[in-house]
């Protein structure tokens, strides 16, 4: 039986150097505790040689999408009577650009997923909305209508997904709460600069609905050519990087220099578009926050057009008297965002989950003071109770983006920006919708706006929840991208690690959970025993290593690359493959059919598929004779014969086999063990999964014992048959006699 070989570098010893270097991330992530003045923004960004010019373009360009969007919501009466479309037509067209706007920001992020080019992005869609806009105002029909107003929705994508983790890759930690602050100011800003803009262009000086986008389209491209000058830094300059490098000094005091030992490439271990979409939603924070961005939504879109219909019917208030209401109240909001930036960004330094409290405290503040404005019976107590409310709203953009971002590595930003405007714009705009209509059906648009506090006290204590978990997703976050460097350093230099980590596994199913911080390695060649009682988290934890389960929290790596998020079907196309017990085979299909649908991933090769499938067929003559038997007619000693050819026609470098031999007689079961004892001597690494010990240490020397979801023994199988407490656990005292041991 194959000894295990010691690792040169144990996984225990890295991660306890990346709990060494986690009160230096926290600091390069801006968090050092400190209780003093901030420095002006101005001091800062001087001695970090960072300019003011990526804040103003961004900030314009954020400015000049507003223009279309307003414009066309202003004059859609008179495209309505020049088109001579439907009121109906016009609603359509603007929810489908809503819909563009809102599904934009998915492929915006999966462009700049590989390479960081959001600056030639920004710019480049700044453009094509400026386009766009001018083309608004050469429509002839509905069709051409629909055609703009949907290009430009997608062209905006940008915004959403790609300005704010721009702006906090530009700016360093110190500095970015008072950036996306101003920069969100920009937003409300927009609300009194595209009235203004209108307003002059078709009253002042007289122009048709056409002029006015033409206008207002080369204001735009104004403002997107001004931005040419725009640099994407890359991911992470001030924060991930900066962590990659400090772990990396760090591995340079005890290793050398050597060539790549590692046989993964990058891209074969890289997250895809959507594995980091699954992997965000597992991070505490990030799934607390999406919830308040849905809460959130619903206060900033559907609510505005009720408020339209309040003010109106409530005061009377006809489009100039709206017109300069959402002007005032947007210009609070911007002098609450100036105002918000240096106390925020104390908070944040100071401790990040007050920042996230103080969000949470606003919005519910938000949420009573829209009541109170909804019941004033004075005109200029409802401006200023709803001026207040939409300025405590206003804070919430910067807060919840900071508290986002700071949780995930930089690669992931976009993606987590564009989450957050479809939970924001997507799901709060929608089921917000539906949720006010049926309040304004029942109970009228005073009624409407007062239902408001039940999902806003709700959004408001997630979002204060949160206070207690971004401080961990944080610190969890550091850990990962120091020991992941810190791991690659490792591997470049020839340092030996276990082909298989599995490090720290939680894993629940649902609410309930099942592994507790399970703890396993296998190195290259290796076999060994999973052993315990039923329930114990045995196939859970094969499940996770195979990537059907994805853990809440733990580590999985393999041949030195990190692949806990990664896809089950990638993990077989890099050398994992895993037997499940008593179901590993498709049963209305064929024998041989079975085994070609093992060979998918050998791809279109079928010489070599032929091949496997005949050294099979020769392993296991009894299946020869059944090779076009459907799997369900065959026995289950069969089925598990058929289940181990995939094995032989894969080749793995890990072969994961869950309950071998469960419900077989002896005599099938030790011919299965001796082609498991085959398929390791030719060089691939077994997981075994057995309740019988007899029958596992015949094939191994190294054993884990599980029990209620924790790992209770790792050692050699001999000192396993030495723990009777364990072996009673499963009610084997007869193996340990039988043994001698």
């Amino acid at each position: 039986m194959p000894r295990r070989p010691a690792p040169d570098v144990d996984v225990e010893t890295v991660a306890a150097g990346a709990e060494e270097l986690r009160a230096a991330g926290r600091a390069a992530m801006g968090v050092t505790g400190e209780t003093g003045q901030v420095p002006p923004l101005r001091k800062i960004l001087r001695s970090r040689g960072v300019g003011w010019y990526p804040l103003i373009a961004l900030s314009l360009l954020v400015i000049a999408d507003q223009f279309q969007s307003y414009g066309f919501t202003v004059l859609a009466p008179e495209i309505s009577a020049t088109l001579g479309i439907s009121k109906g037509a016009i609603a359509a067209a603007l929810a489908v650009k809503t819909l563009a706007i809102a599904l934009a920001p998915l492929p915006m992020a999966a462009l700049v997923q590989r390479r960081a080019r959001r600056a030639v992005l920004s710019v480049a869609t700044g453009v094509a909305w400026s386009v766009f806009a001018i083309g608004t105002g050469f429509v002839i029909s509905a069709a051409g209508l629909l055609a703009v107003l949907s290009a430009d929705g997608l062209s905006s994508g940008s915004i959403s997904g790609l300005h704010t983790p721009l702006l906090v890759d530009i700016y360093p930690p110190e500095a970015r709460v008072r950036v996306l602050s101003y920069y969100t100011s920009a937003g409300s800003a927009a609300s009194v600069a595209a009235p203004l803009l209108v307003a002059l262009v078709a009253g002042v000086l007289g122009f048709t609905w056409r002029g006015v986008f033409a206008v207002a389209g080369l204001v735009s491209l104004a403002c997107a050519l001004g931005a040419f000058r725009l640099r994407d830094p890359g991911f992470g300059r001030w924060d991930t990087q900066k962590l990659r490098d400090m772990a990396r000094r760090h591995e340079d005091e005890t290793l050398s220099v050597a060539p790549p030992s590692s046989d993964l490439a990058e891209a074969e271990v890289s997250l895809g578009f959507f594995e980091i979409v699954r992997r965000l939603l597992l991070i505490p924070t990030v799934r607390r926050l999406m919830i308040a961005n849905a809460v959130f939504g619903v206060l900033l879109i559907p609510f505005q057009t009720f408020l339209i219909f309040f003010l109106q019917e409530r005061w009377g208030l006809g489009p100039g008297g709206r017109g300069v209401f959402l002007a005032f109240t947007a210009g609070v909001s911007v002098v609450a965002l100036l105002i918000f930036g240096r106390p925020g960004e104390r908070a944040f330094r100071r401790d990040p989950g007050r920042i996230m409290r103080l969000g949470g405290y606003l919005q519910a503040l938000a949420v009573v003071l829209i009541c109170l404005a909804a019941l004033s019976p004075w005109f200029w107590g409802m401006v200023a109770l709803f001026a207040l409310a939409f300025a405590a709203l206003a804070i919430l953009t910067p807060a919840l983006a900071v508290g986002v971002l700071s949780v995930i590595p930089a690669e992931m930003r976009p993606h987590a920006s564009a989450l957050s405007y479809i939970f924001l714009g997507g799901v709060g705009g929608l089921l917000g919708a539906f949720f006010l209509n049926g309040i304004d059906n029942h109970f009228g648009i005073v009624g409407t706006i007062i239902s408001l506090i039940i999902p806003g006290v709700i959004g408001s204590l997630v979002l204060a929840s949160t206070g207690g978990l971004i401080v961990a997703d944080i610190d969890r976050m550091i850990g990962e991208v120091i020991e992941d460097t810190e791991i690659q350093e490792i591997t470049r230099s020839g340092g030996h690690l276990p082909m298989l980590a599995c490090r720290g596994i939680d894993f629940s199913y649902g609410q309930v959970q099942v592994l507790f911080d399970v703890d396993l390695t296998v190195d290259d060649g290796e076999m060994v025993a999973l052993l315990g009682t039923n329930g114990a988290g045995k196939s859970t934890l094969l499940r996770v290593i195979s990537g059907i389960g994805l853990p809440t929290s733990g580590s999985v790596r393999y041949r030195g690359a990190e692949i806990t998020y990664i896809d089950a079907e990638r993990r077989v196309r890099l050398g994992i493959t895993q037997i499940p017990g008593g179901r590993a085979v498709f049963g209305p299909m064929s024998v041989v059919n079975n085994m070609r649908s093992f060979a998918y991933t050998l791809g279109a090769d079928r010489r070599a598929v032929d091949r496997r499938i005949d050294a099979s067929f020769a392993a296991f003559p009894r299946l020869a004779q059944r090779r076009n038997q459907a799997a369900s007619t065959l026995s289950g000693g069969e089925q598990q014969m058929l289940a181990l050819s995939k094995a032989l026609i894969l080749k793995p470098r890990l072969l994961l086999i869950d309950e071998l031999s469960l419900g077989l007689a002896p005599i099938v079961v030790g011919q299965l063990l001796d082609m498991v004892r085959q398929i390791n001597a030719e060089g691939t690494a077994v997981v075994l999964v057995e309740q019988s010990v007899n029958i596992a240490l015949e094939l191994v020397d190294h054993a884990y014992f599980m029990e209620k979801g924790e790992m209770r023994f790792d050692g050699p199988a001999s000192g396993l048959l030495a723990r009777d407490d364990l072996l009673r656990a499963v009610f084997l005292e007869g193996t340990a006699k039988g043994s001698g041991r």
